[in-house]
């Protein structure tokens, strides 16, 4: 009776177990009951158009494409969402998912991972917030400070040092010796300093007095004249580059991005991009995430693959943000599965399949129009 005790608990004990062995050994599709059809666990994250949640099911242009293969595959799928891009490549490296579905073909992942044929080629895209909407907030004290500390102003500063010092020394070396001059004293101390401001108000068009020296007095009326055109000369380049931001916006395309704040997606070809341009790169899980930074005016642009971006700016940022520039960095999306995996092969004949016969194409103009 203790035998078959024994053997009733370890059996009992077993079966306990068995289901968290299988999770984390599985290499292979869910087993289904005999006579259905194999499962596949499609894991993804919430990015419309391509992956979106409605009435508490899941859509979108990855979603169809995908619902059309497994149809072709005659296989079940279920979909599991992620929170972001590294959850997703873990769930398929720890084999808690058979593939994913709408990640774009990088490098990095080629050496982990099989890619099916691309299901779709996008570029990224920047967006910013829409200046019609934001022009009423503009504070022109911000815009005067901006300005008065930027890398124009920083310029322009540089040149002027180097203007002053010549002709403060100048001035010095003719006046030190000179009786009742600007300069109260032979020693080049405190005598350059006051050339020095001497030279900086004449720049600034308030000169302090005049050289009596003939020589000094010849170079102070140049100078003078200088001073007049290097303030014409930075105040017309102040005027112009305020003028250009307030039509053209600070933002309008790629070049425009280095030392920007940029929101984009955590671990996406967008992050490695924005790096390599010397961007200040904010990461964010989700793409509602890197929306909200940029609404919230935590960050100057968003860029993302163009097809989300421009679904948003038509439907939830219609009338606050806009897309601006053209797509840049063009990539391949593809199918994602375990190195060597089988299912590869017949996705891709599934994939042909549905190219020729326009299910693809029908796909492709319901989420993002016909060409």
């Amino acid at each position: 009776m203790k035998k078959w005790l024994w053997v009733l608990a370890l059996a009992m004990i077993g079966a306990g177990m068995a289901p968290h062995a299988y999770s984390q050994t599985a290499s292979s599709p869910a087993v289904s009951a005999p006579g259905e059809p194999p499962e596949l666990r499609v894991a993804t994250i919430v990015a419309p158009p391509n992956v979106m949640e409605r009435n508490g099911t899941l859509t979108g242009f990855s979603v169809d494409l995908w619902n059309a293969i497994a149809a072709r595959l005659k296989v079940k799928s279920s979909f599991q969402i992620e929170p972001d891009v590294s959850h997703l490549e873990e769930a398929l490296r720890s084999k808690n998912a058979d593939l994913i579905v709408g990640i774009f073909i990088t490098s990095a992942r080629d050496t982990d991972f099989d890619f099916s044929i691309p299901t779709l080629q996008a570029g990224l895209q920047i967006m910013v917030r829409d200046t019609g909407q934001t022009a009423q907030t503009t504070s022109p004290l911000r815009d005067m400070l901006r300005l008065l500390f930027s890398r124009t102003t920083m310029v322009w500063l540089g040149i002027a040092l180097v203007l002053v010092l010549i002709p403060a020394h100048i001035v010095w070396l003719f006046e030190r010796r000179r009786p009742n001059g600007i300069i109260s004293g032979p020693n080049y101390f405190p005598g350059i300093f006051e050339a020095f401001f001497w030279a900086i108000s004449t720049l600034t068009g308030s000169p302090e007095g005049m050289p009596h020296q003939w020589v000094a007095r010849t170079f102070a009326i140049f100078w003078i004249f200088t001073g007049v055109v290097f303030v014409a000369f930075y105040t017309a380049q102040l005027t112009t580059t305020l003028t250009v931001e307030q039509i053209r916006g600070a933002i309008e395309g790629p070049s425009d991005l280095p030392g920007k704040q940029v929101a984009t997606l955590a671990g996406s070809t967008a992050a490695d991009y924005l790096r390599a341009q010397n961007a200040e790169v904010q990461e964010f899980a989700t793409p509602d995430q890197v929306y909200k930074a940029l609404l919230d005016k935590k960050a100057d642009a968003v860029v993302l693959p163009a097809p989300l971006l421009l679904y948003y700016a038509a439907h939830e940022g219609k009338g606050r943000v806009k897309t601006v520039g053209p797509e840049f960095n063009t990539a391949p999306a593809a199918i994602m599965v375990q190195l060597d995996s089988p299912l590869r092969r017949k996705i891709n004949l599934a994939l042909i399949s549905l190219r020729e016969n326009g299910t693809y194409q029908q796909i492709y103009d319901k989420w993002f129009g016909s060409p």
